[in-house]
């Protein structure tokens, strides 16, 4: 939560586990990019979330400063103590290859669902990862509010809030609900942009027929009109473009565009004066027709701003239209980040 702002309908936090103040959010002038990472046997979807993540400015600045495993009291499996040094031999080792054995290792660890050799699903993997860090955050705390619990180191970086309006429309009643989100799922289906799919994904939708609701004024099922917006915009945007279809798992190949600087001024609740931009850092790419097949390489900017594709043990520098023309599946934004172009 942004110090000093509470938005309306929401309890503030009675703990802020990491103040947001102590987030560093560019790079460090100069900093190289990281080494690549050997494939070892299907695991280039595992290969491709890390680098996104190591190659996320703020989170890799908290993991280069070893403040986590200065105080980690945790016995056996931590996922954050593994990113930390995962992230310090990457980010030192510019021009090398490294064998991310430290994750395969434990892949059930990191999500039950998770087997070696087998080709997985790399949004599922960064969901994994991210909240295998997120319950690290919140381990040996107790009694915390639902608030508080998203004022993590995680949820500093990637977290934001949605509001989800629904205005009944016999008395024009108005009832708010939020939710903490990690990334933005879109629909590409009818989209040939991401800034389209954005805006249908907060255009309001009917609840009518047997999908009415139950107004409470009203006191009766009613006709409604619901919106979802952003309400509170993350520090890191992660956009996943639903390119694998929930029940037979095919790919939409299309391709779908994507800016390098994105304003999420007209998906807020409450629309700010000054633009909210957002600087795109890296891209995940899947090359393939089914989410268990096929093949993930990414696509990441160093401190200086150059781009690099990288492809398992391949870093290979590249521009800006090279990036943007791939058939994304995750796109990493970070908010500012125009100090080197």
């Amino acid at each position: 939560m942004e110090k000093g702002v509470i938005a309306e309908g929401m309890a503030p936090p009675e703990r802020i586990l990491f103040p947001p103040e102590k987030l560093c959010m560019d790079w460090q002038p100069g900093q190289s990019i990281g080494a690549g990472l050997y494939n070892m046997g299907n695991t280039c979807f595992l290969n491709s979330v890390l680098q996104c993540l190591t190659h996320t400015p703020p989170l890799a600045n908290y993991l280069l400063s070893r403040e986590h495993s200065q105080s980690c009291l945790q016995q056996g499996f931590c996922m954050m103590c593994r990113m930390e040094a995962h992230a310090n031999m990457v980010l030192h080792s510019s021009g090398k290859v490294l064998q991310p054995l430290a994750f395969i290792n434990v892949l059930p660890l990191i999500g039950e669902q998770f087997q070696r050799g087998r080709q997985e699903d790399a949004h599922e993997f960064l969901r994994s990862a991210v909240d295998a860090m997120q319950k690290v955050c919140l381990r040996g705390i107790s009694d915390l509010d639902a608030a508080s619990e998203e004022t993590t180191i995680v949820h500093q970086i990637f977290g934001g809030q949605m509001r989800s309006r629904v205005t009944c429309l016999s008395c024009n009643a108005v009832s708010d609900s939020y939710e903490g989100f990690l990334d933005v799922p879109v629909d590409i289906k009818a989209a040939s942009s991401v800034t389209t799919a954005l805006k249908d994904f907060v255009k309001p939708e009917q609840l009518d027929g047997g999908n009415c609701f139950h107004c409470s004024r009203c006191d009766k099922l009613a006709a409604a009109s619901k919106r979802v917006t952003v309400h509170r915009a993350p520090r890191v945007l992660t956009v996943c473009l639903k390119r694998f279809d929930a029940v037979t798992g095919r790919k939409i190949c299309k391709v779908v565009g994507y800016p390098e600087r994105l304003d999420l001024r007209p998906y807020m609740s409450e629309v700010p004066a000054e633009p909210l931009v957002y600087s795109l850092y890296a891209v995940l790419v899947h090359a393939g027709s089914t989410c268990d097949s096929g093949h993930y390489f990414c696509y990441t900017k160093d401190g200086n701003g150059q781009w690099y594709k990288m492809d398992d043990e391949s870093v290979t520098p590249c521009d800006i239209n090279t990036v943007q023309r791939q058939q994304a599946y995750l796109l990493f934004y970070v908010r500012g980040g125009f100090g080197r172009a």
